[in-house]
């Protein structure tokens, strides 16, 4: 168990000191809160190891952190006869330790710099050790000494990961997971690093599109909504002050009634809106709920295809290092599947598995999907015939072609759905909104107001 040395303040303001064994960093942090201590540095000094089945060898001068919870005169208190407030210093770190949030780049640079060091052969402590020195982010230390106490206890590097899933997506955790099982962690960096890029330009590139759009739309909606509240009774007030009898298009009239009756009546479809809501979520929580959902994931319109495609050759890439590290074909689809955090592909592969056991073909879950394309599935039925990983290879660049036209074809298709739906907008603001004022400006209801 790791052994660490922490300084923390009481409720009372003085400053404690103890050395103590705690499964993780992020343990022994909730424990001294817990406990009204508030942490101000922890530092990992060692490990004991075990002894036997379940002797540990006590060091001296290590406590156990529940028998300093239980006898507090046993810590070394600071500063008696300093102030009892703390420094501005140590102030700045607990306030940076609270608030500061691990984001997408943080994970992409530790993967970059992991990967460095796998290729320049450094073992994974090393590594760990290397770049926990020079990780700024304290909240996202802290994780990685917590990653890297399990690494000097035996552990892979998965299992901990697994318990920061708000940090680590699923599919990376799996990648690295196969990368560990299989024996080639440094191809598995090289993946995710890949994988970390890609899904930051799919997410920029549809930002781009999206936002400038939606902002748009949303000043639009607004300006609609609040120009037929204030332009209908304003118009309405100067046809009857001149006594004309033009009256303001239907289609106003009508949007205005709907406005008003909305906000009088606001409860009944936000009731519905939030009923409907928690239905789908309920539904989507369940088993043939889930699998119907991760379903239409694979076949929505424009982006569909691009999920199956990503998955799919997520897959490949991880069976692919499997084969190449000499397991069979049925142990490779086992652990490769853990990539895919889709129930229907799941299933796909879990029936594969069972055709092997029973003597049928593998690929015939994946052809009878429907799901992939013919060219896969013949690279993939000529691999079995010659030779299966040199064949995944070919299908995996083809793969990443096949990607990229997904991309430009979304990258195409993307701005005139969103340009379609904001110039409906446009064009309903025009009709409501600006017709009526412009009929009031070139003042064609004096006519009628004058008996003509």
């Amino acid at each position: 168990m790791p052994e660490y040395v922490y300084r923390a303040v009481t409720k009372n303001g003085l400053i404690v000191k103890n050395k103590v064994e705690e499964a993780s960093k992020q343990a022994l942090i909730k424990k001294l809160k817990a406990n009204e201590l508030m942490p101000i540095q922890i530092i990992q000094v060692g490990y004991i190891g075990k002894i036997g089945r379940s002797q540990k060898k006590q060091k001296k001068n290590v406590t156990n952190i529940e028998d300093i919870m239980k006898t507090a005169n046993t810590t070394n208190i600071f500063n008696r006869n300093q102030s009892k407030q703390i420094s501005t210093i140590e102030k700045i770190n607990l306030a940076l330790a609270a608030t500061e949030k691990i984001t997408p780049r943080d994970l992409v640079i530790f993967t970059q710099n992991f990967y460095l060091l796998k290729k320049a052969n450094f073992n994974n402590i090393h590594a760990l050790s290397t770049i926990i020195q020079s990780t700024e982010n304290l909240s996202f230390k802290g994780i990685l000494e917590d990653i890297l106490a399990g690494v000097q206890a035996g552990d892979y590097m998965y299992t901990t990961m697994e318990y920061y899933s708000n940090v680590f997506p699923y599919i990376y955790i799996n990648m690295i997971k196969v990368g560990e099982l299989s024996g080639s962690l440094e191809n598995s960096l090289q993946q995710a690093v890949k994988y970390l890029d890609d899904s930051t330009d799919i997410t920029k590139k549809v930002k781009k599109i999206l936002v400038p759009n939606i902002a748009q739309f949303i000043f639009l909606l607004f300006a609609l909504v609040v120009g037929t509240l204030v332009a209908v009774p304003s118009i309405q007030g100067i046809y009857e002050q001149v006594g004309s009898t033009d009256k303001i298009n239907p289609i106003t009239i009508w949007f205005f009634n709907f406005i008003q009756g909305f906000m009088l009546h606001w409860y009944i479809p936000v009731t519905i809106l939030v009923a409907a809501v928690a239905a789908i979520i309920f539904y989507i929580n369940t088993p043939k709920g889930k699998y119907n959902f991760h379903y239409f994931k694979y076949t929505m319109p424009i982006f569909g295809k691009l999920i199956f495609s990503l998955d799919f050759s997520r897959f490949l890439k991880a069976m692919l290092l499997n084969l190449n590290n000499g397991m069979r074909i049925q142990d490779s689809l086992d652990i490769s599947k853990n990539v895919v955090n889709n129930y229907v592909f799941l299933s796909m592969v879990e029936t594969s598995i069972n055709n092997i056991l029973i003597g049928q073909s593998w690929i015939e879950p994946f052809e009878k999907s429907g799901l992939c394309s013919s060219m896969i599935i013949e690279m993939l039925k000529i691999g079995m015939q010659t030779d299966l990983p040199e064949m995944m290879e070919k299908l995996v660049q083809y793969m990443e072609i096949d990607i990229d036209n997904i991309l430009d074809k979304i990258m195409k298709v993307m701005p005139q759905l969103v340009y379609s739906i904001v110039g409906i907008v446009l064009i309903f603001f025009v009709l409501v909104v600006l017709v009526p004022i412009l009929e009031v400006y070139m003042g064609n209801f004096m006519f009628s107001a004058a008996g003509l």
